[in-house]
């Protein structure tokens, strides 16, 4: 196990104490890599471990596959193009992927925003996204389904409520935003998130495919068997990052103000800013608070915004404390399990850390 800052003061929140909490946090996730993350206004403390043996790359410089933490990113993209005037929020979906194209009236009726906030009506996952991935389900479910078949499954479907009525967590609608900003900009979406968001931010180590051999984090299934990497085929928006402990740091620290040479950009300045604004309550008494892309709760520090990810053998937490800038990254290469307890200790360093 590896300490990235050295230990000297031990107050709360001294390097040193801090240390010593992640370790902490560390031994209660079982995983053969686990990486642990904080930083306090840009000083950052990075915990490595696990039951693996380190490699020769640091595994806080390893790629770890995202999954739906890949979401604030396409959030944030979202977000500057509308602070840019190349795109609105209330523009519809359908309009921009096959204008003219007839389409059924409430998925005519979605709008960019319904797409992130998981408002749209749109399940899941399309219905015929199943068949072909059950026979490959823990080792390839999203690589045989395309991306012009996620774009055809969107413009046949009936949602299953009013866009904007519902909230339903979908990877098919964040999909589908992918595929018309893509579309709208005229832009591969590839192209379209690194030029738009990673490249400003300075995210050099943040992928949206495989690096180099022996740069990404290997997963792995419950019994420790290892996984290839993931490919998510036409899902790419919802979940295809991959990135390091160290640049997850630099994208929380940008929502925070402490990144080193905050953007200056007045578009990039004005997406952060708005990705950070509540828009929506749901659930028994609308006590659920959601931004365009994070989740929100309480905390005795003030407010939390997060989002977590797993793929089929990796695990992703972000998140981040806008009041006291305290930021949080946490990753781990073993596929979640029932009594997994990955999320939970990366929550409990975000909503209880002094």
């Amino acid at each position: 196990m590896t300490d990235v800052t050295v230990p000297r003061l031990d107050a709360p929140g001294s390097p040193a104490s801090t240390a010593r909490l992640l370790a902490g946090a560390a031994g209660r996730i079982d995983a053969p890599d686990v990486v642990l993350a904080i930083s306090r206004g840009g000083a950052r403390t990075v915990h490595t471990g696990g039951g693996a043996e380190p490699g020769p790359i640091p595994r806080e410089r390893l790629r770890y596959e995202l999954g739906s933490a890949s979401k604030p990113f396409a959030g944030l993209l979202l977000a500057r193009l509308v602070a840019q005037g190349r795109v609105r929020y209330e523009d519809r979906a359908a309009d921009l992927l096959a204008p003219g194209l007839p389409v059924h009236p409430s998925v005519r009726r979605i709008t960019l925003r319904h797409l992130l906030t998981h408002t749209s009506g749109l399940p899941g996952l399309p219905a015929d996204f199943y068949p072909q991935a059950v026979p490959r389900w823990s080792s390839d479910p999203y690589g045989n389904y395309p991306a012009d078949r996620v774009v055809r499954a969107f413009l046949r479907a009936r949602p299953r409520h009013r866009p904007g009525t519902r909230w339903h967590y979908s990877n098919f609608a964040v999909s589908v935003l992918g595929h018309t900003l893509a579309a709208a900009t005229g832009t591969p979406w590839e192209v379209l998130l690194t030029q738009q968001v990673l490249a400003p931010l300075g995210l050099e180590a943040t992928l949206l495919r495989p690096g180099p051999d022996g740069t990404d984090a290997t997963g792995h299934r419950r019994d420790g068997t290892p996984l290839p990497a993931l490919d998510t085929g036409g899902f790419t928006a919802a979940g295809a990052l991959r990135s390091t402990p160290l640049d997850l740091l630099t994208f929380l620290e940008a929502h925070t103000g402490a990144a080193p040479g905050s953007p200056t950009d007045p578009a990039l300045g004005a997406a952060l800013a708005e990705v950070v604004r509540p828009v929506l309550r749901r659930g028994l008494r609308h006590a659920h608070t959601h931004t365009l892309t994070w989740f929100q709760h309480p905390s005795p520090y003030g407010p939390v915004l997060f989002h977590a990810g797993a793929t089929l053998g990796q695990q992703a937490f972000l998140g981040f404390r806008p009041d006291t800038g305290l930021a949080v990254a946490a990753t781990a290469t073993r596929r979640v399990h029932r009594k997994d307890t990955f999320v939970a200790t990366a929550y409990e360093l975000l909503t209880e850390t002094p």
